[in-house]
């Protein structure tokens, strides 16, 4: 136990994220998945292609392979009447190759024949009757050039052509690629393990009964859903109690993972544990942002792991998981930043801010303002029933109803 320690200043938001960006490495460490499951990973080696795609030169609509030049002139006026001489489909070759005067009906999809450079659209022919014998005769009704409606053999993609460069975020369409190569599994890196850890005696599990003065831990799910969402395994350990033995037993425990995420004791008060043991063990790089909610905020290094020491209370915790985590662990996981969705919108009541800290104020959406969702730093709803959140920079001590502000959306 020790003696409360006030926080003797407390850091701008700006700084602290450049501390986190310089300190943040990405994640070197790679592995192999089915690419039925690549969407959303990111590609850790380059992928050149060991063949065309297509294949082969292919139909590119329904209708009659053609020799172009036997096309030539030909209109609703006067119309070329050429030979069928075959009739092929997807996953077929044809049989015949097409000599002068003839043609073969080809499905979408369906391989050229041989002596073919173009295909006439089906819409643009006709036929006097049912085949006999296979065979019958159609009217072309417009000419075509060489290679018109054709997919020519490596269009898409050429043999030794690069595909995708280390790197690349990959999603359906790239994994699609992949899939066209032949590839069924593809290398990438691996997604950061997050450790998860609560400290505190009132914390307990959900499920289990409570005590009288214990709470049920609602930030090791937060965490974890955050973690997930942004590429990252949580990993959830056994709540540490407030003492610095059991504390210290847990930070050695979680330095198994990439990352490590504490909630609870980064605080000023006599059981807030943490940031003694991590000075101890490691270097604490900041405590305390000139934010609100989350001022109680700590990160730093241990056994070589970047760490986070997230505040107890629950909107604290996942307001600054969404603004500090997130984009650090997404740059660990080397997936590109988050796109930012928002919307700006009349306030639709008059709120009050501190005006030494930068304020993260959530708000829920409805009848087209934005509505103060903010009760308390350690009410859950806060969140829960918010859509996203407005900000509210430092010296600014109110913001009008009726004012457009920018809405973040979660």
């Amino acid at each position: 136990m020790r003696a409360m320690r006030p926080f003797e200043g407390t850091m701008p938001l700006d700084e602290a994220r450049a501390i986190i960006d310089r300190t943040i490495e990405p994640i070197g460490r790679t592995e192999r998945v089915r690419v039925l499951e690549a969407s959303g990973r990111v590609l850790a080696r380059l992928v050149t292609a060991d063949a065309d795609v297509p294949p082969f030169s292919r139909a590119a609509m329904d209708g009659y392979a053609v020799r172009a030049a036997d096309t030539a002139g030909a209109s609703r006026q006067s119309p070329i009447t050429l030979r069928c001489i075959e009739q092929t489909f997807t996953g077929q070759v044809a049989r015949e190759s097409i000599g002068p005067g003839q043609c073969i009906e080809v499905a979408t999809g369906a391989p050229l024949p041989a002596g073919a450079d173009a295909v006439v659209m089906v819409e643009d022919t006709d036929h006097g009757g049912p085949p006999e014998g296979g065979h019958y005769e159609i009217r072309v009704f417009a000419a075509v050039q060489p290679q018109q409606n054709v997919g020519r053999q490596g269009a898409d993609i050429a043999r030794g052509q690069t595909v995708l460069h280390a790197g690349t975020f990959l999603n359906a369409s790239r994994a699609g690629a992949l899939s066209a190569l032949g590839l069924t599994e593809v290398e990438v890196y691996a997604r950061p393990r997050v450790a998860i850890l609560s400290t505190g005696d009132e914390i307990v599990d959900p499920g289990t009964p409570l005590a009288p003065g214990q709470i049920y831990d609602i930030n090791k799910v937060t965490l974890s859903a955050v973690v997930s969402e942004h590429g990252g395994v949580p990993v959830t350990y056994r709540t540490a109690m407030d003492t610095l033995e059991d504390v210290a037993r847990a930070v050695n425990d979680c330095l198994a993972e990439d990352l490590l995420v504490f909630s609870g004791g980064s605080s000023v008060g006599r059981r807030d544990l943490i940031i003694d043991v991590i000075a101890a063990q490691g270097e604490v790089l900041f405590h305390g942002i000139a934010v609100k909610p989350g001022k109680p905020t700590a990160f730093g290094l241990v056994g070589g792991k970047p760490f986070f020491g997230m505040p107890g209370y629950p909107t604290s915790c996942l307001s600054n998981a969404y603004i500090l985590l997130a984009p650090a662990l997404r740059q660990i996981a080397r997936l590109p930043p988050q796109p930012v969705r928002s919307a700006r919108l009349p306030l639709a009541a008059r709120i009050t801010s501190v005006v030494d800290r930068h304020q993260f104020y959530s708000v829920r959406i409805a009848d087209g303002q934005a509505m103060p969702a903010f009760k308390a730093s350690g009410d859950i709803t806060s969140m829960s029933q918010a859509d996203g959140y407005i900000e509210v920079p430092i010296g600014v001590s109110a913001v009008e109803k009726g004012e457009l502000v920018e809405v973040t959306l979660f």
